[in-house]
């Protein structure tokens, strides 16, 4: 029996150092019709299908047949760890890593000193990004077998890198580990064969040199030509099908686009580029509620990204889905990436407590947690400062604006936000002060023009100088609808109702698409011109 199961073993080595895997295959199932419950030809069955599966110039998967292979091994061999190993590595292929996890555990509570079990934690915990428990396990399994782990040490560089810039303790660390993984790399086969894959992958370069020439020079039809005529060749190479999806975006074929990225997904599930690009297909599609569950997939494979997170609570605001949006940006902040992301991201919900939930307390709160985190950016500064002042503590507004001018004494930002305090407060002359600094400071500052001709038209009745100012902001922004209207309320005092009227309309059609003004206001503004 066991010179038998030799002979097969050498018809199916030399079916595979031929590149016949398909025919090895075939050979594993005749035999395997023979003797159904010989459990080694199961094995050897669930290795060669994995084999294919990962091979990149197959276009099939074989992911589920190589599980089923090795689970009727399984049946025999109950305690083989080595068993529940390979089970476990293809979960991890299937992008199954739940149920990968708990087949390594399995492994190694059959063998404590299988350490290639604890190398596959490593990496599949690094997938779930838990990188504590991946620097224990890649830890852990080097200790087992100091000397063929090369993989292991590498693991460990890249995820020390994540970190080296904090401490040089920590840089020192990173680039220790990429000698141990040079250093170990002979006696690793597992890593070589690594190694040479990412190799194999060098024969696409001139195809993506030549793609990406195309692409530059505007020939899109001979990319898309290039990259679909490579994909014939090597079905199973992941990123030829996000270059063909990013063509196809780009010449606004989006259904063919998320086709491709589909396609890259179906290949690797664990594909967070693919991912990321079929997000932006949806998004420029309009397709909000597509893109909302890809984002949660995304989290669920990767739940402390806070990019993900961001990005989702601006389409659930997009969607109007508030609470969903406050959410996922104070998620977004507690991960914090890095200080001036993290405050970027606080002011955003600052924004949306302010102005879409009333919460005037929480966006001061979210405000003042950005500018603990970036003193220096004048945004949060404006956006603090309007928050206080629509809470009517003008005193805090006003001592919020002024630091900001210690800072940045020629901002026509500040200085007009200054101008509608002081205005608000009933103080005109300061208010026309800060008015005229910030229209120094910025000539084209339409919003400082618009506001002062205001102040001079309704507080102190000078229509002219009023018209003179209205006229500039609409010489600044042609399509500010406010500034139209009030030209327009001076205009009427001067008596010229036709050119009012005019006047109006205009502030009216541009209004329809920059919704500055009550629409009704500008229609009982019109009625009112010939009433009498």
């Amino acid at each position: 029996m066991k010179s038998k199961l030799k002979d097969i073993e050498k018809k199916i080595k030399r079916e595979v150092k031929n590149g016949h895997v398909q025919n090895a295959i075939e050979l594993c199932q005749v035999e395997l019709q023979k003797d159904p419950t010989n459990a080694d030809l199961h094995v050897r069955l669930g290795d060669l299908y994995l084999a294919w599966h990962l091979d990149i110039h197959n276009s099939y998967q074989y992911i589920d047949e190589a599980i089923t292979e090795y689970q009727r091994a399984l049946e025999s061999y109950i305690d083989s760890a080595e068993i529940f190993f390979k089970i476990g590595q293809a979960q991890y292929f299937k992008g199954d890593l739940e149920k990968a996890i708990n087949y390594l555990n399995m492994a190694i509570a059959k063998d404590k000193k299988l350490a290639k079990a604890y190398y596959l934690l490593a990496e599949t915990y690094t997938k779930k990004a838990h990188f504590m428990e991946a620097v224990f396990n890649a830890k852990h399994a080097i200790k087992l077998d100091p000397f063929k782990n090369s993989s292991a040490h590498y693991l460990l560089y890249n995820l020390y890198k994540i970190s080296s810039f904090r401490k040089f303790s920590g840089w020192l660390k990173c680039k220790w580990q990429l000698v141990l993984a040079i250093a170990t790399l002979p006696f690793d086969k597992q890593a070589i064969k690594n190694v040479m894959r990412s190799l194999s992958y060098l024969q696409f370069l001139p195809v993506l040199i030549k793609g990406y020439y195309k692409v530059k020079s505007n020939g899109l039809a001979n990319a898309l030509d290039i990259y679909i005529n490579a994909i014939e060749k090597a079905p199973g190479f992941v990123p030829l099908y996000c270059l063909l999806g990013d063509i196809y975006r780009t010449i606004g074929q989006y259904d063919e686009a998320i086709t491709e990225y589909k396609m890259a997904i179906w290949l690797d599930s664990l594909n967070i580029p693919a991912y990321r690009h079929l997000c932006q297909a949806y998004e420029e599609q309009g397709d909000y509620d597509n893109a909302i569950e890809v984002y949660k997939k995304l989290i669920s494979i990767l739940p402390t990204m806070p990019e993900f997170h961001s990005n989702l609570a601006n389409l659930y605001y997009v969607k109007g889905d508030i609470k969903e949006a406050i959410s996922h940006y104070q998620a977004a902040i507690t991960l914090n990436p890095n200080r001036k992301w993290t405050s970027i991201i606080a002011q955003t919900l600052g924004f949306v407590y302010q102005e879409n939930k009333g919460d005037l307390d929480a966006a001061v709160c979210s405000y003042q947690t950005a500018y603990l985190l970036t003193p220096e950016d004048m945004d949060i500064y404006v956006n603090l400062g309007s928050a206080f002042y629509d809470k009517e503590e003008y005193d805090n507004a006003l001592t919020v604006y002024r630091s900001a001018l210690m800072l940045d004494p020629n901002n026509a930002k500040i200085h007009c936000n200054l101008g509608f305090l002081y205005w608000g407060k009933g103080d005109t002359d300061e208010a026309i002060k800060e008015y005229n600094l910030a229209i120094e400071n910025d000539a084209l500052y339409d919003i400082a023009y618009n506001n002062l001709g205001v102040i001079y038209l309704d507080d102190l009745g000078r229509v002219q100088k009023s018209i003179e100012l209205f006229k500039k902001s609409i010489e600044c922004n042609p399509n500010y609808a406010l500034a139209h209207f009030n030209l327009a309320r001076a205009i009427t005092i001067l008596g010229d109702k036709i050119e009012a009227a005019k006047l109006y309309q205009v502030a009216q059609d541009i209004n329809k698409v920059t919704n500055e003004i009550d629409p009704q206001d500008i229609t009982n503004k019109i009625n009112e011109l010939f009433q009498s």
